[in-house]
Formats: C-alpha cells, sequence, structure tokens
C-alpha cells in the first residue's frame, strides 16, 4: 500500500469514526448522513456519480459501523446491493439504480439467504415460463434489510437454466418480505417469498460473467463484511476492557495491575491481530478480483467471527458484575458477535470450505 492509499484510508477510518460514535451502541444511524459522507457509493464508477474506490474502502467502513455497533442497512444496500449490481451486464435499468444507490435515493436488498452454509451459490428462486409469461417462485430466509427495501434483486434460475437478477419492486403481487425478530437488535433481516411473482423480461438482469463465480463472489463479499464488522466489535471490547480495568480497583489497586486480567487481555490482542491481518488479506483479495478470493475469505469469516464471540465473552467476565447488566452495553456487542458467527456459513462450515480444496 502507498502512503497516499495509506493516508486516505486513515481519513476515512477517523471520519466514519466520528459520525458513527455520534449515535449509541445499538441505535439507528441515519441513512442520509451516510449517503452524504459518500459510502453508499464508494465502489460506484464515477461515470454513475460514485467515487470508484473498491472494497478495501468499504471494508474499514463496515469495520467502524462493527466498532459502534451500528444499525444501517449498509449490509444489503451495499455490501450485497452495489455487488450484485457491479456483478451484471451494463444496461439503462441497472446504470439508474446503481446511481440512485450511490446517491442514497434508492436502498436495494439482494435476497441472499444468510442461513446457507460456506460459498452457496444456488439460487432460492426460479423463472418458469407460462401462459400469462414469466412467473417468479421462491422463498429465502435471513435476506439482509429485506424489509424496508426499496428494491430486491432475486437470484433466479431461469427457463434455461443460467442464473439471473430479478430486478423487483416489494410491492409486487406475490411478493412479501417478512421481518425475522432476532436476538440482535441491530440488524435487521427479512423472509423473502415470491409465488407466482409476473416478471417482465427487462426485469431480469444478466451476469456479465460466470453466474456461479458471480453469486459465489456475492456470498464472499457478505462472509467477509461480517469479518470487518467482527473485527470492529472485538477492538471495541479490547478498548472497553483495558480502560475499564484501569479504573475499577479490588483491594486498593486497580484491577489492571493482576497478571490474570493482563494475560487475558494480551490474549485478546493476539486474537485481533491475527484477525486483522485475515481481514486485510481478504478485503484485499476481492479488491483486486484474486480468483482465490474465495479461500481467504473463509479464512477471515471462520477465525474472525469466532474470535469476536471469544473477546466479547472475556469482555464481560472481565467486567466482573457491571459486564452482565443492561447499562454496560457489552449485551449489544455479544448479541451482534454470536449473529455475526452464523450468518452466511459457520466458522465449521468455512474450515470445511477450505480443508475440501486439499483432498
Amino acid at each position: 500500500m502507498t502512503a497516499e492509499l495509506s493516508g486516505v484510508h486513515d481519513e476515512l477510518r477517523a471520519v466514519a469514526r466520528d459520525l458513527l460514535g455520534e449515535a449509541d451502541p445499538g441505535r439507528e444511524v441515519a441513512w442520509k448522513r451516510i449517503a452524504e459522507s459518500g459510502w453508499t457509493g464508494l465502489e460506484v464508477p464515477e461515470a454513475l456519480n460514485g467515487a470508484d474506490a473498491t472494497f478495501a474502502e468499504v471494508a474499514i467502513v463496515l469495520e467502524e459501523m462493527g466498532r459502534a455497533a451500528a444499525c444501517t442497512p449498509y449490509l444489503g444496500a451495499v455490501v450485497l446491493g452495489v455487488g450484485a449490481l457491479a456483478l451484471l451486464e451494463p444496461g439503462p435499468g441497472r446504470d439508474a439504480l446503481l446511481r440512485d444507490t450511490a446517491s442514497g435515493a434508492a436502498v436495494p436488498a439482494v435476497a441472499l439467504p444468510g442461513d446457507t452454509g460456506a460459498a452457496c451459490a444456488e439460487p432460492s428462486f426460479r423463472l418458469e415460463q407460462s401462459p400469462q409469461g414469466l412467473l417468479l417462485h421462491g422463498s429465502a430466509a435471513f435476506v439482509p434489510d429485506a424489509v424496508g427495501a426499496d428494491r430486491l434483486l432475486l437470484p433466479a434460475l431461469a427457463p434455461g437454466g443460467t442464473f439471473v437478477l430479478v430486478d423487483a419492486g416489494p410491492d409486487a403481487a406475490g411478493l412479501s418480505a417478512a421481518g425475522q425478530p432476532l436476538l440482535d437488535a441491530t440488524r435487521h433481516f427479512g423472509h423473502v417469498t415470491a409465488d407466482g411473482v409476473p416478471v417482465e423480461e427487462d426485469s431480469v438482469r444478466r451476469f456479465a460473467g460466470d453466474p456461479e463465480a458471480a453469486l459465489r463472489r456475492l456470498a464472499d463479499r457478505a462472509a467477509v463484511a461480517l469479518a470487518c464488522d467482527s473485527l470492529g466489535l472485538s477492538e471495541a471490547m479490547l478498548d472497553a476492557t483495558v480502560a475499564y480495568a484501569g479504573v475499577r480497583e479490588q483491594f486498593g489497586r486497580p484491577i489492571g495491575s493482576f497478571q490474570a486480567v493482563k494475560h487475558a487481555c494480551a490474549d485478546m490482542l493476539v486474537q485481533i491481530t491475527v484477525a486483522r491481518r485475515l481481514v486485510e488479506a481478504a478485503a484485499g483479495a476481492l479488491s483486486c478480483g484474486d480468483p482465490e478470493s474465495g479461500v481467504s475469505a473463509s479464512m477471515a469469516k471462520s477465525y474472525a467471527c469466532g474470535v469476536a464471540v471469544d473477546v466479547t465473552g472475556k469482555a464481560m467476565q472481565l467486567h466482573g458484575g457491571m459486564g452482565y447488566t443492561w447499562e454496560s452495553g457489552i449485551h449489544v456487542y455479544l448479541k451482534r458477535a454470536a449473529l455475526n458467527r452464523s450468518l452466511f456459513g459457520s466458522p465449521s462450515s468455512h474450515r470445511r470450505r477450505i480443508a475440501a480444496r486439499y483432498k
């Protein structure tokens, strides 16, 4: 990384930390503020009013969102929405939606089910030819930010056996997106169901390259995004724990002076340091279009998301009785870390994906 690019990343991180830090953990962050900051159009081409940046810049924003436990539709609209649109063949409809997403005027969601295993490339919907035209059937669970989205992008199997993306309005006849309440209140997910939804030919978008590879890449983006989020929340929990250990006294001394507490914090730091290296490698691989980015994605997802649960659990313990109270706010991070670990492939499913390469 050049010094100039490093400076840009540092500035982006500082701005993101300031803006996201204005809200309490778990509170909704105004989408207008996020759009005005340019984060919605980071990967959108300049010709479509974007910044023409890469996933490496998006990863910085995602990490800071995890640090703040921010509640935003960024995962659904930008990580998956912009990511999916960028994989499609250019066209007036696609370009218009990309432009609107970059400006914050549109909030798309991609019906990629979050309860699938690692690198699932099978679409949950199918298009059928009928006397009335094309009809869409299928369902997907735990779709990020599906409820309230302006457009629903539905990966589907076309009659000819090709994977396509159907662009549908949320109020289309036969299409529904029902909210799925979760223990983690900082994220919103929906169950999307299509029961004979009429589809116009011009609403069927074709992928620019190999459709199966495109869907796998989209799943990898989601996995790395959660790894970035988990890294940020892990660092937030370590910082909070070190600060607390420096002021909380027991037996007339700060608990941070006790060897057991020092070792626990040191272990957390080592885990986070390893997670950062894996997350940076995965984000870099996605940014440059590395064909082996799936391996890096699985390594980052399996390790960083597992570490986040461990670190947050240790933070709760080291805060003593205060860590188990509602006022401490640690429960917000623990619930978010637990959800990150299970979404878009558990650590064990991602490790199996890596191991399969060596059989």
